[in-house]
């Protein structure tokens, strides 16, 4: 193998491992926090009241995707200035150091230890600009978007993956010593050795750094710009729309598994792996076809009134099985929408442009997820663990509205 093929090779392989474990990471906290914190019956629970339990896992799920909103840009430009290795390297690290704080904190029924974690990960974990900038340093423009296809099928992989090794991980009926802390322990070795190949193996991709001032607050002005652009705006407020919607859904249902159907760790992880894996099938192949049938638009609209649909189904269902039958349709829907509006919103971008509307796209998504955790928490606790349910089903059902009547005119 010629030697810049092999390093290229190299390359993508350590990137694509990167956004996997930052993902997996992501997802093996699903089976296992909301039983931390919301269920009594739970060996590991914390000393909280229930209603309480609620508003700390809202706020808890929040200040991850919060310091990632704040670090990504920052992160992104660092690595103009310093080169790619050393920021994925320090994030890498950053991670495998958060992994360890939570074991602790579950050891120790600390609850600030949890939080020092979270947002330990949310700033060294906003890695993916980082990871974009590399495979874009080492592409031929000809082979840019394959590569770049690499970090979707990474994060869907991570997402399977996660809930799966979180609830299986954290089973002591599979191996007697398996416990909360496990799975975090597990993610922490595998950043650890992920930073190691990284220092070891990862040959430094960027020609020429950067001088320019780095903008600390890059994401409010990112956000700023969102809600200013004429052209733009519609587009990123369904977005927000639909990521907090999705989001509302994504904090709170393992609550809901665990009260209304009894679900443990594992039932938890084994659900969320399942929505993994018919999002990456449909991101996969069923893209491709809808793609050469549909516009990116009537594709849009279509899914984000089923998906509302379908989270409005399970919030009622009272049959488990249901669950996995509504799950589909739902996958399907989140796959296309997370598929056609990116693709939506980077056609209507000039050429000269991608890279900040995309920037700025990636800024109101990280917001919305950053607010509904919060929101949830409180819901659940005056309401019902159901309530952040139908609350998402409403949210997308706006979204689907929004975009109908303010983006599609536009496309005419």
């Amino acid at each position: 193998m010629p030697p810049q093929k092999s390093k290229n090779s190299t390359t993508l392989a350590i990137v694509f491992a990167t956004v996997v474990i930052d993902m997996l990471g992501v997802g093996i906290l699903i089976p296992v926090v909301p039983l931390l914190l919301t269920d009594p019956a739970y060996q590991y629970h914390l000393p909280l009241a229930l209603s309480t339990g609620y508003v700390v896992l809202g706020f808890l799920t929040a200040i991850f995707p919060f310091m990632q909103f704040i670090a990504t840009p920052i992160l992104g430009q660092l690595s103009d200035h310093v080169g790619r290795k050393k920021v994925l390297a320090f994030s890498l690290a950053g991670t495998s150091i958060s992994y360890a704080i939570f074991a602790l904190g579950i050891i120790f029924r600390n609850i600030p230890l949890l939080f020092v974690s979270r947002a330990l990960d949310g700033i060294t974990g906003g890695n993916i600009a980082v990871a974009q900038a590399a495979i874009a340093d080492s592409s031929a423009p000809e082979n840019r978007a394959k590569n770049f296809g690499l970090i979707g099928a990474a994060l869907g992989i991570g997402f399977v993956i996660g809930p799966f090794l979180g609830g299986e991980l954290s089973n002591p009926h599979l191996v007697s010593w398996f416990n909360a802390t496990t799975p975090f322990w597990f993610a922490s070795v595998l950043s650890a050795l992920n930073t190691l190949s990284v220092i070891f193996f990862f040959r430094e991709t960027l020609a020429k750094k950067t001088r320019e001032k780095i903008r600390i607050a890059q994401s409010f002005i990112n956000i700023q710009t969102a809600f200013l652009s004429k052209k733009f705006r519609a587009y990123f407020g369904t977005s927000f729309l639909y990521m907090s919607g999705f989001t509302f859904f994504t904090t709170f249902f393992g609550v809901f598994l665990i009260n209304k159907f009894g679900y443990d760790q594992g039932g938890i992880g084994l659900y969320f792996a399942y929505i993994g894996i018919f999002i990456a099938l449909t991101q996969g192949l069923l893209v491709r076809y809808v793609a050469k049938r549909s516009s990116h638009a009537t594709t849009i609209s279509i899914a984000l009134f089923v998906f509302s649909l379908t989270l409005l189904c399970l919030s009622l269902t009272s049959a488990s099985w249901l669950l996995y039958v509504f799950a589909i349709p739902q996958c399907i829907c989140i796959g296309l929408i997370m598929a056609n509006m990116t693709a939506l919103i980077s056609v209507n971008a000039g050429d000269h442009e991608q890279g900040k509307v995309l920037g700025i796209s990636a800024s109101v998504q990280a917001l919305g997820q950053s607010i509904p955790p919060v929101i949830s928490g409180y819901l659940a606790a005056n309401l019902s663990a159901v309530a952040p349910l139908v609350t998402a089903s409403i949210m997308v059902f706006i979204a689907a509205l929004s975009f109908v009547f303010f983006v599609r005119p536009k496309l005419k």
